[in-house]
């Protein structure tokens, strides 16, 4: 099953802070919203891309408390883009420095901001289209490092800040590059 897509706007076009309340009075759905307004209702993952994500999240909280560079979020975490969508990547990521200029209602609601990383684990609900786009909308909202990672096809799409997309077929890691410095992923977890 893929995202629904309900468009509301011939009815109502909801506020930021409506979509907001709207998400808290159904904890029980997942929602995002795309530029356009829409509401996308995402299905959950099934066992194995729920361990996937979790495995996954376990490596970036250890890098990150090691390091101490900055906040990480997982999947239940939605940022308001600067094109107005409003998404939930499986991993993300901010600079301590960036975090730091939010207010404390801002970081409590939908941070209205643009990870530096984000990380996408394709899941059989996925379309890879859809995914690319999303990852897609990401860099062109000022993330400067995105991952897809799509184990049915064991490949990884590496999306970057004004440079083409990069695609990797079964690599055993991956770096983080400048942006996730010393960070290395270990892909056996996601190939297995």
């Amino acid at each position: 099953m893929t995202a629904i897509t309900v468009n509301l706007n011939p009815i109502i076009q909801l506020t930021d802070n409506q979509f907001y309340q709207l998400c808290r009075q159904n904890p029980e759905v997942k929602f995002e919203r795309n530029a356009a307004g829409e509401l996308l209702i995402m299905p959950p993952t099934g066992r194995e891309t729920g361990n996937r994500n979790f495995e996954m999240t376990a490596d970036f909280v250890i890098w990150n408390r090691q390091t101490q560079l900055g906040v990480g979020f997982d999947s239940s975490t939605c940022f308001k883009l600067p094109n107005g969508a409003n998404r939930s990547p499986d991993v993300a990521w901010i600079r301590q420095e960036r975090w730091d200029t939010l207010t404390l209602e801002q970081k409590e609601k939908f941070p209205p901001i643009a990870p530096d990383f984000v990380l996408e684990l394709m899941s059989p609900s996925n379309t890879l289209r859809e995914t690319q786009d999303k990852v897609q909308e990401y860099i062109d909202n000022g993330v400067k490092l995105g991952w897809l990672i799509n184990p049915k096809m064991r490949q990884v799409e590496i999306y970057r800040l004004s440079q083409p997309v990069e695609i990797l077929t079964s690599p055993q890691q991956l770096s983080g590059e400048d942006v996730l410095p010393g960070f290395i992923l270990n892909l056996q977890i996601i190939w297995r």
